[in-house]
């Protein structure tokens, strides 16, 4: 955002529970796909679920309580064990991108965030 006088995306969509809806339709999308599935290893997804709100919240303008329990991002570093070729960067984007649109994510908000997981799943490939 340019204008420091608006307001964050984070207070645009309505605050954490935004983000936890986000991150469990997001999961539960990953859940069934036989692209993405194999590459964690949890048997639920509650884990990466929570760390997936916490860390968009906070990027986009919330509390710091992921780096708070986890530390700095490192989003590279820590997405570097798993195999991110384009099939995985391209499944991954398809569901974050649904996953804006069925939690009812609007305008400019939205915007932003396409771009920004576009850019952020493009960076984080490593095949």
């Amino acid at each position: 955002m340019n204008d420091d006088s608006a307001p964050s995306i984070y207070a645009q969509v309505g605050g954490f529970p935004t983000f936890q809806r986000l991150a469990d339709y997001f999961y539960d999308q990953v859940d069934a796909d036989p692209i993405l599935r194999p590459l964690f290893v949890d048997e639920t997804l509650d884990g990466p679920k929570e760390r997936l709100a916490l860390f968009l919240a906070q990027f986009f303008g919330g509390p710091p309580n992921y780096s708070l329990q986890r530390g700095h991002p490192m989003l590279r570093a820590r997405h570097l064990p798993f195999p991110i070729g384009k099939k995985e960067r391209d499944a991954w984007v398809g569901h974050m991108l649904d996953s804006i649109d069925a939690t009812g994510i609007s305008e400019p908000a939205r915007s932003e965030m396409r771009e920004y997981f576009e850019r952020a799943a493009t960076f984080l490939m490593n095949q």
